[in-house]
Parts: C-alpha cells; structure tokens; sequence
C-alpha cells in the first residue's frame, strides 16, 4: 500500500490585496469617496472636489505604507485611539489616609 500524497499551494498565509492595497486600504478610500461624494456630489465641481482628494488619499498611502507591516493602518488608528496614559491599577474609590506612628 502506497502512501497517497497531493500537492498544496506553497503561499498559504498571502494577505488579502486589492490593486496592491490591503483591505482595511480600500475601506477608508471607498468610505472617503462615499462621503465626499454624499456632500459634495451634488456641485458643478463634482471631480474636484470628490475625485481629486480620494486619488491623493489613496497614492498618499501607497507611499506613506511603503515598507511598513500588515495592517499598519489599523495598528496606528489604535495607537491614536488610546489614552495616553496607561495604569496597571485602577484608580482608587476613596481616599485613605495611611496610619500614623505618633499619637
């Protein structure tokens, strides 16, 4: 009896790209484009002022995510979400003074 074997794809753990962007990428430039196209695509100046900045928003995170890691986007939007500063305590209910030595 011969052991049967099958041949696997090699790139199992390949992120999800869309034209070179990850996923959470294309969500904020397609949220941006649906809410400047909401408020603003009603004028004359529609490809100005709804097109144009969605383009610079997406080439601008081409660059600004070049040799960064997976998922930068979401790791930086929790960074900044964050309180600034962080406690291993919780903070106290009442205010106890501590015991004295003198009398």
């Amino acid at each position: 009896m011969s052991l049967k074997s099958t041949q696997v794809s090699r790139c199992l753990d390949k992120k999800l790209l869309f034209f070179g962007y990850e996923l959470p990428d294309v969500l904020a430039i397609f949220m941006l484009l649906a809410f400047l196209n909401l408020t603003l695509g009603q004028t004359e100046y529609k490809i100005s002022l709804v097109w144009l900045p969605t383009l610079a928003v997406a080439i601008g995170l081409r660059i600004a995510k070049r040799g960064k890691p997976d998922n930068f986007l979401v790791h930086w939007i929790r960074f900044r979400l964050r309180p600034k500063a962080l406690s291993a305590f919780s903070e106290p209910s009442a205010r106890v003074i501590p015991p004295s030595l003198r009398q």
